[in-house]
């Protein structure tokens, strides 16, 4: 293979460290920003049918997923060594275990279909089965960089098959492809990032099928199936439901309701958890700190969270018709109750990263197989009132969810429900404050076009929701100022 390992023990390995941050963090910024222009646009050229359905592939794929062999990569990155031939031998696992995936998708495909109740969806399952074989090329290569701690190539293929995924949504979009066109951008963009992979790390894609000295790799990988298969079932079960009794259009409202609410707990909490969980690692034998930063995390967290989904909620229809077109504008009222729902999951997102940094990973799997027993219950409840009560499902089981995640997780470090309400408290109080102010100037507003309606909420909201913290939440807000405008070091300070 081309690049070597990184040696801990390197004088160089911090700027390393440093150098795979900024280029890990800058490409993911940028292709993002790229897919939320791309999408918005897209969804203004498609129809919520096409969304709906899309959405009931996902369901098969997300399934699926969870057995492609990724924890292989796992394993190839945390072993103290790796040759050539178990980088072949791990090549040669992936090609079967994912060419069979790719087989059964075809098998089934018409299984789906009858389960929907729709004949499209077994040629959209026919045709996403290329997915599955583009994983191996994809994943050893990762595993190379991984190792090498080398992000720079990966960050530049990564931006180059946005781009190329990009393109075909658009061209698609503006040709009448309908659905096909969610069906094949990502498959461009799998499969340019696989050949860009390939090429950035030399990796000769030759597979070896002699398994012996593999069984440690298998099970490493197989360990991390478990917790996997609770959270697919606990997010996968609204469309899983929803889509059997749904025709394809409601479908789509829900669907992309759901993509629009849950941007900020899905794009910015992750990397937020991967900052939080080392910094909580650091201070397992103190109990009582990683509770009191938990709860400083919390805070502030929520004071950026809980405005955002408040203010969406009273602003959902201009929200809705400036960003994706008249035509959506039923999909308001999905938006309005999902968004009530998510500084709850935005809360209880933040536990896992403290339960494993203390040592019991196991807490988080209960918690996703409370979930994943949970949510597939409300949504059979909800659905019984057609889409918007997959919505009303969401509000109403997710509170509980996130009680449970609290009493289950908390306990080892000693915190108690009512911290949790506490620290909660400001972000929450203030938004519903401002969320009030919100409400009351769009009643006074005259007959306007929503951009303009927009744009004179959004900033209306800000200036309640300051004004709310200045009032009821001084110290909370001086705590965000000083996390915002740091002050420069001493300039004896090392470096």
């Amino acid at each position: 293979m081309g690049l070597q390992d990184a040696d801990a023990n390197d004088a160089g390995f911090g700027a390393r460290i440093r150098s795979a941050i900024f280029w890990r963090s800058g490409s993911q910024i940028l292709s993002q920003a790229m897919s939320w222009v791309v999408t918005l646009a897209v969804i203004r050229l498609l129809d919520p049918a096409d969304y709906g359905l899309f959405a009931m592939t996902q369901v098969i794929l997300n399934f699926a997923t969870f057995l492609n062999g990724y924890g292989l990569v796992s394993a190839l990155v945390q072993s103290d060594s790796v040759d050539s031939h178990r980088l072949r031998q791990a090549f040669g696992i992936m090609l079967l275990l994912n060419g069979g995936l790719a087989i059964l998708q075809l098998l089934i495909a018409p299984l789906a279909a009858d389960y929907y109740e729709q004949p499209m969806v077994a040629d959209l399952l026919r045709v996403q089965a290329l997915l599955y074989l583009s994983t191996p090329f994809l994943s050893i290569p990762e595993a190379i960089m991984g190792r090498a701690l080398d992000f720079r190539r990966p960050a530049l293929v990564n931006l180059i098959a946005a781009i190329a995924s990009a393109a075909v949504a658009l061209a698609g979009a503006m040709a009448g492809w309908g659905v096909w066109t969610l069906v094949f951008a990502p498959i461009a963009g799998f499969w340019v990032k696989a050949v860009g992979y390939v090429i950035a790390t030399g990796f000769r894609p030759i597979p070896s099928f002699d398994f012996r000295g593999t069984g440690g790799m298998v099970a490493y990988g197989a360990s991390l199936l478990g917790g996997q298969l609770f959270w697919i079932v606990q997010s996968q079960a609204d469309i899983f439901i929803g889509g059997r009794v749904l025709e394809p259009h409601a479908l789509g409202l829900y669907a992309e309701a759901l993509f629009l609410t849950q941007i900020f707990v899905s794009k910015f909490i992750p990397p937020l958890n991967d900052v939080a969980f080392p910094a909580y690692a650091r201070m397992q034998k103190d109990p009582g700190r990683v509770a009191w930063s938990f709860c400083k995390a919390v805070r502030l967290l929520l004071l950026i969270s809980c405005p955002v989904y408040l203010g969406m909620a009273v602003t959902a229809e201009p929200l809705v018709e400036t960003l994706f077109g008249r035509k959506w504008i039923d999909m308001a009222p999905f938006v309005a109750i999902l968004a009530l729902a998510m500084p709850f999951m935005t809360l209880q997102v933040m536990f896992a990263p403290v339960s494993n940094a203390l040592g019991r990973p196991g807490t988080t799997a209960r918690i996703a197989a409370v979930g994943a027993v949970l949510m597939p219950a409300a949504f059979l409840i909800g659905i019984r009132f057609g889409a918007i009560g997959l919505a009303w499902a969401w509000l109403g089981a997710f509170p509980l969810l996130t009680v449970v995640t609290a009493r289950l997780a908390g306990a080892p470090m000693g915190l108690r429900i009512m911290d949790v309400i506490r620290a909660a408290a400001p972000g929450l109080g203030c938004s519903i404050l401002m969320a009030g102010a919100v409400m009351a100037i769009d009643s006074a507003l005259p007959p306007l076009p929503a951009p303009v309606r927009l744009a004179v909420l959004v900033p209306a909201g800000g200036l309640a929701f300051l004004a709310a913290l200045a009032l009821c939440a001084r110290g909370t807000l001086m705590e965000l100022a000083a996390l915002l405008i740091r002050r420069a070091p001493p300039a004896q300070a090392a470096a």
